[in-house]
């Protein structure tokens, strides 16, 4: 048997189930599964983060400058890949300029392949620096002339990440203190580097390589990189060594950091930067084109003091990455995030105990979640849930802001939409499931806006039993079982079809409820299932309702046809037990008690009373007095004592009858021959009223007892 209260134990079961569960596979995730989500979610609360930061933070430190070989100075110059002399003509451009320092973001491996062949390039091949292409043209190695450049301004080359080329390049001296431990350190066994002809000129050597995550995209620049078992720097963190002038790097741990010059840099065990996500006005800011610094069109300014970084946006170049917001980035713009992140001491990383608190976050926004589900209305309980999920974005970017500190908050709340649609869409089930329920019970046997009433408040009634005080209301047909006999049975079941539907519109009319209808017997309650203000007067009201339709529609041809008898019904107020009764597949809403039996015996009593409708004591007492005249007492089976019982006055009773009725009861007591001719004197004036001639007999026959 489904109860009411499962409307929200039910879904608050499961969801607890579902935030259980949710808060379990949050724990045991694999690595790799959670850094997906964790990832997109440190993208979106990065990006709000840079978009609600003021623009002007008072940055130390020199500026940062990209030049780019784009496509445009490829078609002037000539295509990738350039001779080293070509590259190192334009180190020397921008040397000219004297910035902090220069870093190039192109491999330089093995010795210049082009060197001694350029001058077999086409004559026809277009450019606009015709004083490069003389320069490339020269019999001198490119690598000398690159190494020569190198001795102009402090120049920065780098090496990529070989796993099969073993072998270390050389390192600047890195000191560690205190053992550090890099666990996660991104490593392998060898590396491709520069020829030791240019690494010996250039001030300092980092790692090119960049890693993505599993989607691809790269959110993360080496700060410091495993090869053969050695740590080197990574191209951004180095240039910044060499602008700064450091001369090593101290690495220590508790807490873990690397510093160098005057840089202290935060590391995490895997030793990554994570990268801010950049706006694509920033980045064009910082960007001139390769093309202008050959061609002395360079603003002068913008490279004094400043570290540059050389790369290529060109898609020749191969240095084309995903990073979020933009699936074509260059390489170069990637270091150049970098270089600038570390300058203004941008360091994002996750919070302390990053596993358990995002574990313990995931759990509290899906408990947050149930609650709203189970305690608001659904439109209230989304509402509820938008603004959990929305206090959780905001406190994540709020540690971004104020602490550099990471909190993801896109899996907590991808749990908390989970466990809301789970214990929702349970709710929804369990409800739709109560209201059929309900209506299945009720629709037919109360008023409707009492059916909507329940089925909108259910903790309104207790279908599983409860005590409460009703008005029970018994019919019944005079005769009926002699009537059986002599009818043709479609006949009388067409009768007694209209005539069900009539009692029961009547007693749904007046707030009773239909409990059952066996053979020509109809049982009604007041009160229940839900509370009815003064219920023992609507069921007086209902009978004399009744008997005034009922007397109607014997008179009508198919009744009349029958001789179909008089309705008679009792009434009884009093304590009851009430709730769903039965098998599973044949539940029965009914009523057991007292009140219910002596409204049975009421109404039997009206065949020896000469009465349409018997009230009971309890029931009187409740009503107006004016409403009902008294029939006597009487004693009813399972009961001790006389009952005084009473009658709603016929309708057609004149004020005069009804005084001289009340004066021949009054008088019974104290002259009962008298009273019983008074009563006979009654009887001889309304042509269909009983009541006074069989009050007079049992008048008569208690006083002979006597």
């Amino acid at each position: 048997m489904l109860k009411l209260l499962s409307a929200t134990r039910i879904p608050l079961l499961i969801g607890a189930a579902a935030v259980a569960a949710l808060t379990v596979a949050e724990f045991l995730m694999p690595t790799d599964w959670r850094a997906a989500l964790r990832e997109v979610g440190f993208d979106q609360v990065l990006a709000a983060d840079r978009a609600l930061r003021p623009t002007d933070t008072g940055r130390a430190g020199p500026p940062v400058v990209v030049v780019d070989i784009d496509r445009r100075t490829l078609q002037a110059i000539g295509p990738w890949p350039w001779p080293r002399a070509s590259v190192a003509q334009l180190i020397d451009a921008i040397a000219v300029h004297k910035p902090a320092a220069m870093a190039v973001d192109i491999l330089f491996a093995d010795r210049d392949p082009r060197s001694t062949a350029a001058a077999s390039r086409p004559r026809t091949q277009p450019t606009a620096a015709p004083q490069l292409s003389a320069l490339a043209e020269q019999t001198a190695e490119g690598d000398q002339q690159l190494a020569q450049a190198g001795r102009a301004v402090p120049l920065v080359l780098g090496f990529v990440l070989d796993p099969e080329r073993p072998g270390t390049p050389p390192q600047v001296p890195i000191i560690t203190r205190n053992a550090p431990r890099l666990d996660q350190l991104w490593s392998a066994r060898g590396a491709a580097a520069p020829p030791l002809l240019l690494t010996g000129r250039a001030s300092g050597l980092g790692a090119l390589s960049l890693p993505a995550n599993r989607d691809g995209v790269v959110r993360y620049v080496p700060l410091l990189v495993g090869v053969g078992g050695n740590i080197l720097p990574g191209l951004a963190v180095e240039s910044l060594r060499v602008a700064r002038g450091g001369s090593a790097y101290l690495l220590q741990a508790d807490p873990l950091l690397l510093a160098t010059a005057d840089l202290q840099i935060p590391l995490n065990p895997d030793a990554l930067l994570r990268l801010v996500p950049a706006s694509p006005p920033a980045s064009d800011a910082r960007t001139i084109s390769a093309l202008d610094v050959l061609q002395g069109r360079a603003s002068a300014n913008r490279l004094a003091g400043a570290i540059v970084l050389v790369g290529g946006s060109a898609p020749e170049l191969g240095g084309l990455r995903e990073t979020v917001g933009d699936p074509l980035t260059p390489s170069v713009q990637i270091q150049a995030n970098a270089v600038e992140q570390i300058r203004d001491g941008r360091f994002p990383r996750p919070v302390g105990h990053a596993r358990a608190a995002q574990t313990l976050l995931v759990f509290l926004l899906g408990a947050l979640a149930l609650a709203a589900s189970i305690v608001l209305p659904p439109v209230f309980g989304t509402v509820g849930l938008a603004i959990i999920i929305a206090v959780t974005w905001a406190g994540a970017i709020a540690s971004s802001m104020l602490g550099d500190r990471l909190v993801d908050p896109l899996t907590p709340s991808l749990a908390g939409v989970a466990v809301f649609a789970i214990a929702s869409i349970t709710s929804f089930a369990v409800t739709y499931r109560r209201e059929a329920l309900v209506r299945q019970r009720f629709e037919q046997h109360l008023a409707p806006a009492v059916v909507r009433r329940i089925v909108e408040h259910p903790t309104l009634i207790k279908l599983t039993g409860e005590r409460r005080e009703v008005t029970s209301l018994f019919t019944d047909v005079e005769g009926f079982t002699a009537l059986t006999h002599r009818a043709d049975a479609e006949a009388l079941v067409d009768v007694l079809d209209h005539y069900f539907e009539g009692i029961a519109g009547l007693i749904v009319e007046h707030g009773g409820m239909v409990d059952k209808i066996v053979g020509d017997a109809v049982h009604a309650l007041f009160n229940a299932p839900i509370d009815l203000a003064d219920h023992p007067r609507q069921a007086v009201a209902c009978a004399v309702a009744l008997r005034s339709w009922t007397a109607s529609y014997r008179q009508s041809a198919g009744p009349a046809a029958l001789r179909f008898g008089r309705t008679r019904i009792g009434i009884e107020t009093g304590e009851a037990i009430v709730g769903d009764v039965g098998l599973r597949s044949k539940l029965d809403y009914t009523a057991y008690g007292d009140a219910v039996n002596a409204a049975a015996r009421l109404e039997a009593a009206n065949k020896e009373l000469g009465s349409s409708i018997c009230v009971g004591p309890a029931a009187a007492a409740r009503c107006d007095p004016e409403m009902l005249r008294p029939l006597g007492t009487i004693i009813v089976r399972g009961r001790d004592e006389p009952l005084a019982v009473f009658e709603p006055w016929p309708p057609d009773a004149p004020a005069q009858w009804r005084e001289r009725y009340r004066a021949a009861f009054a008088l019974a007591e104290r002259d009962p021959l008298q009273a019983a001719a008074a009563f006979d004197e009654l009887a001889a004036e309304p042509a269909d009223d009983p009541v006074p001639k069989l009050l007079a007999a049992r008048i008569r026959a208690k006083a002979a007892k006597v």
